[in-house]
């Protein structure tokens, strides 16, 4: 051994001591942080001091941040109380905590939070933004995908129903028949916060008639708050496997709201856009199923539908009001861009599914005109560009020029002039004081 080897020995012994004490340490600062914290399922209040501590302590935790004042905040209170004992017994627990984010700004900062309540599921300490549902039951239904294994393994007919039961209907599932888990591994990590990912190891010939597929391997995707679903049969590696998953995040026709918008932004894919008269009606019913045909020949773009009925302030920025004939297509970019193809925008009643071919050929052939959206305001509400707090300093900054601009004119007014230099001074006080006051429609009393 040389003198060198011999050095770096005596050191690893001088050193084993010190790292096994500062593990230790270690150790007893990680169980004194998780003690610190009630583990009963009680929501627990934290504040500026103890924050990163709880983050540290536990795997998961749902943060509130709430402002005292705000009523959204109350009603929402009593539904995470009844939710926090149901997260606190699974087999991965999910801890709830609130904060004071109006007394607490910095930290409200720190988690750019510009309204009330704001929902955050912190894994593993890295934030994620909770858009889920807000009532206690489809909360708890909602946050279990988030502690389920990355890929389920479903044993039976029974743990098929169980594993779809237990999804519920706020995320896609995928259901690989006859797939091995490697194959689809990967990608369910990656979209794991967006979708249920399961292996079925063995099923009977119910299952492929209940699910549509007539041999394996298969992967299917269900949407079951929409009814739908479909099948993959391969190639099951590269792009086109993730094509698929990525494609079905998002159901074949989508209902344009505000939930559904961002999902669709997210997406980067281009927008059919079929604006009707009312969703519900029967003949728009009609025309999404049609859509729904279209979207599942063209899966490089988005099908999505929107009623004039149901969102009049969104349909507006397509330069559409209750004048306009209905029903219309267009492709828009999700962001501030759209375009109509000319001589086929608008839809009659006879042969439909034509038509939207049409205006499919003549969109991918450029036969179209790029309009911007109108309504800045509507922008502002799909791209979020304009966040509550600069909405409050712009309210503030008006009020205080209106403030400023009341006070210059009264202190600029004939009658103030005339008092100043003394100028007919005593008349104007007298007839001020025997004239009666008269308010005119547009006044206004401070």
């Amino acid at each position: 051994m040389t003198t060198t080897h011999r050095r770096r020995c005596r050191l690893l012994i001088f050193l084993l001591p010190l790292l096994s004490v500062f593990a230790s340490f270690s150790c007893l600062a990680a169980v004194a942080a998780a003690d610190e914290f009630p583990r009963d399922g009680t929501v627990i209040e934290l504040d500026d001091k103890n924050f990163d501590r709880a983050i540290s302590a536990f795997d998961h935790v749902l943060v509130d941040f709430y402002a005292p004042w705000c009523g959204h905040c109350k009603r929402l209170a009593p539904e995470l109380d009844a939710a926090a004992p149901v997260l606190a017994q699974l087999n991965e627990p999910i801890v709830i905590a609130k904060i004071n984010a109006d007394k607490y700004t910095k930290l409200a900062s720190r988690y750019e939070i510009d309204g009330y309540p704001t929902l955050m599921l912190f894994m593993h300490g890295v934030p994620v933004d909770y858009t889920g549902p807000r009532k206690a039951e489809l909360l708890v239904r909602f946050l279990k995908k988030f502690v389920a294994p990355d890929v389920s393994l479903l044993e039976s007919d029974s743990g098929i129903h169980n594993f779809v039961e237990t999804a519920g209907t706020n995320f896609p599932m995928f259901i690989g028949f006859g797939l091995n888990e490697s194959v689809i591994l990967e990608l369910a990590r990656k979209y794991k916060k967006k979708a249920w990912f399961s292996i079925a190891k063995d099923f009977s010939e119910e299952m492929m008639v209940t699910y549509d597929f007539d041999k394996v391997p298969a992967l299917v995707s269900l949407h079951p708050k929409y009814s739908e679903q479909s099948v993959f049969y391969g190639p099951f590696e590269g792009e086109f496997l993730e094509d698929f998953i990525r494609q079905n995040q998002l159901p074949l026709t989508v209902p344009v709201n505000s939930e559904t918008l961002k999902l669709m932004n997210d997406d980067k894919r281009k927008i059919v856009l079929a604006i009707v008269e009312d969703e519900l009606d029967e003949n728009s019913v009609k025309l999404v199923r049609i859509l729904r045909s279209a979207a599942n020949a063209n899966r490089d773009l988005i099908f999505g539908y929107v009623g004039l009925k149901q969102w009049g302030e969104f349909v507006d920025a397509f330069d559409i009001n209750k004048s306009s004939k209905l029903p219309k297509l267009l492709v828009w970019d999700g962001n501030e861009e759209y375009y109509i193809v000319v001589g086929s925008e608008v839809l009659d009643d006879n042969d439909q599914g034509s038509q939207i071919s049409h205006f499919l050929e003549g969109y991918r052939e450029g036969r179209t005109i790029t309009k911007q959206l109108g309504g800045p305001s509507l922008i502002g509400f799909i791209n979020s560009l304009i966040s509550i707090k600069t909405v409050y300093l712009i309210v503030f900054i008006v009020a205080v020029l209106m403030v400023i601009q009341h006070f210059s004119q009264s202190a600029d007014s004939p009658q103030n002039r005339r008092n100043q230099y003394g100028h007919e001074g005593s008349e104007a006080s007298t007839s001020q004081t025997e004239s009666p006051i008269n308010y005119q429609p547009g006044d206004k009393l401070d």
